[in-house]
């Protein structure tokens, strides 16, 4: 039997939802996310805050994982509104509500998905490289970045299963990499959740990845010509170009249908 939290450990679990609440909305506001700024907002002191968080990076780790939870879970309503016998659309519009969440939550996104640049986001990287440059989930868990990248591959593994689509032999992978995959890059979560864990697997996954996250990093910064961002234009061929891949090319015409609901 589960024994019901106390009085005390729902006030402390109440505040450290208010110190990651407080945190998140500094971070949209581009304002300063020390800890003495969140105590300050909150009404403590520094040393009362100190308490609840030892240091900057775990303030950091604490906000990261809240924000993935919340991109998983935008991605999450998008895919339940697909059949289950429509991986094809389930992996399309999860990808399309990502993109969306990633163009609205730009401050967000960088600090979970782009490399630290400022004295606030490197604290992250006291543990860790930049949390998400890759879906090889060497981040520590307590992060979230295995939530997100448990729940693309599932997407992805889903799609194999049912279109089958090639995926290279070991022999047709450059030696230096077949090793970094079989020794470097071990994603449990990844791999299990393909439903196929050969290297040749991984490596499509890494990819699509990169494609997909190359384009909307490019969005997200305004690295492109703004056309290009407002009619969607260049999400649209990455994913004409990765559907190719994936074997639901043909499908392009339904499936971006499918998308534009969230652009």
């Amino acid at each position: 039997m589960t024994t019901a939290p106390t009085r005390r450990e729902r006030q402390r679990q109440a505040t450290y939802e208010e110190i990651v609440e407080v945190s998140r909305r500094l971070l949209r506001e581009a304002q300063d996310v020390s800890l003495r700024a969140v105590a300050q907002e909150m009404g403590l002191t520094p040393p009362a805050l100190y308490r609840y968080v030892e240091s900057h990076a775990e303030l950091m780790r604490l906000v990261a994982r809240s924000v993935f939870a919340d991109v998983v879970a935008a991605m999450a309503v998008a895919r339940d509104a697909q059949p289950l016998d429509d991986p094809a659309a389930r992996i399309v519009v999860s990808t399309a509500a990502f993109r969306a969440w990633a163009l609205t939550n730009r401050e967000e996104f960088q600090l979970v998905f782009a490399s630290p640049t400022s004295a606030t986001l490197a604290a992250v990287a006291e543990c860790t490289p930049p949390l998400m440059t890759s879906l090889d989930s060497r981040g520590p868990d307590d992060t979230g970045v295995q939530l997100f990248a448990g729940f693309f591959s599932e997407l992805f593994g889903a799609l194999w299963a049912s279109y089958q689509f090639p995926v290279p032999d070991d022999s047709e992978l450059d030696p230096r990499l077949l090793e970094a995959l079989h020794e470097e890059l071990k994603p449990q979560a990844v791999t299990d959740s393909l439903g196929v864990p050969a290297a040749g697997m991984i490596w499509l996954f890494e990819r699509a990845w990169a494609r997909l996250y190359g384009t909307v990093t490019l969005e997200v910064f305004g690295h492109i010509h703004p056309a290009f961002i407002s009619t969607s234009a260049l999400f649209e061929a990455t994913m004409l170009d990765l559907g190719r891949d994936l074997g639901i090319g043909g499908e392009w015409p339904r499936l971006r249908q499918l998308a534009r609901q969230y652009y």
